[in-house]
């Protein structure tokens, strides 16, 4: 099977939709395509005690001004107007990759700390429903049994069609037992708040290589040749990518218009293998 991007030689094989267990692009939500990380072992040294609600605090910034609460007033504050509490740095030889990321979800670039924060957003980006979203929202201050008072800044907030959530991003490997302490106190705050909680760290098998092909592609620059209708339509009779591809006279633009469909899920894509040339599309529905 010839990798998406190459000439053409495809065949239908088994495809994507021969999965008992297929991730279809146009109907997965962000979470779907994470693979789940338990916080349960950080919890145990937490000083949850009677009234923690109000021995936890919460800081975050209102446009320049910092405000500070107990935990439990969270759910009351606004979301509206609240600015990063820590301002992102470039420099020579750090070690980690920060950047701005646009979303067109927000219409708007916003900060990361490294490519595994480039990854959540561009992944919230495409199947998150994202509304609003803001990298470090707050510095929530807990406390332990056993070492005291400690500091954690969440990485991201986004309030989106789901609900909102607080997030955390750190590679599996890098997950000590102060970091899982952390992230404990997190999903306690975030479960005061009436907020979901979740540590990213990492991506089912195949995710962000698929999505990295439709990430290419997710700008329009229109559709001169007139091929997305014919995309579409095409589609709904059950084949595959290279199919669909080389049965246009264009077949490199109409490549990069099912890139762009597959991106904006108008089309689905198993995502649970790799996306290539016999990868099977389905019509996600909607005007061409």
């Amino acid at each position: 099977m010839s990798a998406v991007g190459e000439n053409p030689t495809y065949g239908r094989g088994d495809g994507a939709g021969s999965s008992t267990s297929a991730l279809w692009s146009h109907n997965c939500r962000w979470t779907d395509l994470l693979v789940p990380v338990s916080v349960e072992a950080g919890r145990h040294d937490l000083d949850v005690r009677d009234g923690w609600t109000r021995r936890w605090t919460a800081s975050w910034r209102a446009g320049e001004t910092p405000v500070v609460s107990p935990v439990r007033a969270l759910a009351d504050a606004p979301v509206s107007g609240r600015t990063p509490v820590r301002r992102f740095t470039w420099r020579r030889e750090q070690r980690h990759r920060p950047g701005l990321e646009f979303l067109s979800s927000t219409g708007r670039r916003h900060g990361f700390e490294s490519l595994e924060e480039d990854w959540l957003l561009r992944v919230m980006d495409f199947a998150g429903g994202v509304v609003e979203l803001l990298p470090q929202p707050l510095e929530i201050t807990f406390r332990t049994r056993s070492s005291g008072r400690r500091r954690h800044t969440p990485d991201f907030f986004a309030v989106t069609r789901a609900g909102s959530w607080l997030i955390d991003v750190r590679p599996a490997k890098l997950i000590d037992a102060g970091a899982r302490e952390s992230f404990a106190a997190a999903a306690e705050v975030a479960l005061v708040a009436g907020w979901h909680y979740v540590v990213v760290a990492g991506w089912r098998p195949h995710v962000l290589s698929g999505l990295d092909a439709m990430y290419a592609r997710r700008g329009s620059s229109g559709d001169p040749l007139g091929l997305r209708p014919v995309l579409l339509a095409r589609a709904a009779a059950g084949v595959t990518f290279g199919e669909l591809a080389y049965g246009c006279e264009y077949w490199p633009v109409a490549r990069a218009q099912l890139l762009h469909l597959l991106w904006h899920r108008r089309l689905g894509v198993d995502l649970a293998v790799p996306l290539t040339d016999d990868s099977l599309i389905v019509r996600a529905g909607g005007e061409g």
